[in-house]
């Protein structure tokens, strides 16, 4: 008859546990993010973790890998990086531009490495936001986070951000953003040469 009570007991207990909880995870959960963030719910639902990456191949984006291959897949948010010597490979999450409009798609290559970045924002950018710097170096605050690879395209970049809100989430203005602490290990794999797709 004990056992009846404390089965009783243990069910009604678990029954209000469960009633609870939603109630925690949604009070913990309003601060996480920005709460408006008007890009993506244009778009298909991304998960924010490693379980939404596409798996990718070099030889399906590249002809051959010369000093190594990189590869920005913005339906994932992903970066994948291949290196030269065929067993170097790496994947980190990666912010992506704001809009279709701001996203460049094709080919193109590292022309130049910086650390600590000096970031000058385009006209268009001072056009959307005239509150912005003409001019700011590199360090904390600077968009551009600890480093920077310049591509062959005027303005754009691979590069980190002290504000880590943004990986996995449309919040650049076109380029392609990583945790600083994945940038730096990048950055010392990436030779100026490395062939770049935006996918």
């Amino acid at each position: 008859m004990s056992r009846n009570k404390l089965s009783r007991r243990s069910t009604l207990l678990g029954f209000g546990a469960s009633l609870f909880t939603p109630v925690v995870l949604s009070a913990q959960s309003t601060d996480a993010f920005p709460s408006q963030e008007a890009p993506i719910s244009q778009q298909p639902p991304v998960k924010r973790n490693i379980s939404s990456f596409q798996q990718q191949s070099w030889q399906d984006h590249f002809d051959e890998l010369g000093v190594g291959c990189l590869l920005a897949d913005v339906a994932s948010r992903a970066v994948h990086y291949w290196g030269g010597d065929g067993e170097t490979f790496r994947l980190y999450p990666s912010s992506v531009p704001m809009s279709e409009e701001l996203t460049k798609r094709g080919y193109t290559k590292v022309v130049r490495k910086a650390k600590n970045p000096t970031w000058t924002p385009t006209p268009s950018m001072r056009e959307r936001d005239p509150s912005l710097p003409v001019r700011m170096a590199g360090g904390v605050g600077n968009p551009l986070g600890s480093r920077g690879m310049y591509l062959s395209w005027p303005a754009y970049l691979v590069h980190g951000t002290h504000d880590t809100r943004k990986i996995g989430r449309q919040s650049s203005s076109g380029c392609i953003g990583l945790y600083n602490q994945h940038v730096e290990e990048l950055y010392e794999l990436v030779k100026v040469g490395t062939q770049v797709r935006i996918l």
